[in-house]
């Protein structure tokens, strides 16, 4: 398996939403060969997610589901890595985190913690189309890429990804 990218559920969602694939024909067919070629990866958690991604995409996701994504106690990955890193970032971001806080709008929620957890642990960039806070640091509110900076690990949105892959449509 070479994965080049962990997918956060919003890195194909989102763009779906702007720009379906009835109208964007010659876009999405480009995208789901990368994912049948089995270059991005998820966990476990983000796969529940996707699983609402409807058509090719959907189908696609779906299709590779089993060889990408990683689940804690399956395979030769360092999940035992991903589990501390994880539970770490639990504890160490605890004030940010949606589902301690009431489900807070506009911050990380345990999935979005996990998804960069996975990258962090294989050594990959996440794919999400969440935007960084703007302005001054929030004591209360993180997204994917301002987590993504904290720990360092890249983030791509979806047309940077597009540019990374010479997706075109």
């Amino acid at each position: 398996m070479t994965h080049k990218y962990c997918l956060d559920t919003s890195g194909f969602s989102n763009p779906l939403m702007e720009m379906p694939e009835d109208i964007h024909k010659t876009l999405w067919p480009s995208v789901v060969s990368r994912v049948q070629a089995e270059i991005f990866c998820w966990n476990y958690e983000i796969a529940n997610e996707m699983a609402s991604i409807q058509g090719a995409i959907g189908n696609a996701l779906d299709g590779c589901n089993g060889s990408c994504c990683y689940e804690v106690g399956k395979g030769s990955w360092d999940w035992a890595a991903y589990v501390a890193t994880n539970n770490t970032w639990r504890t160490h971001f605890h004030q940010f985190i949606s589902e301690y806080h009431g489900n807070r709008k506009d911050t990380i929620g345990l999935n979005d913690l996990s998804i960069v957890a996975l990258a962090h642990t294989l050594g990959l960039p996440v794919v999400s189309m969440e935007r960084p806070n703007m302005g001054q640091p929030s004591q209360t509110k993180l997204r994917i890429p301002d987590l993504c900076i904290a720990v360092g690990v890249t983030h791509y949105n979806f047309n940077q990804l597009c540019r990374k892959e010479g997706i075109t449509g």
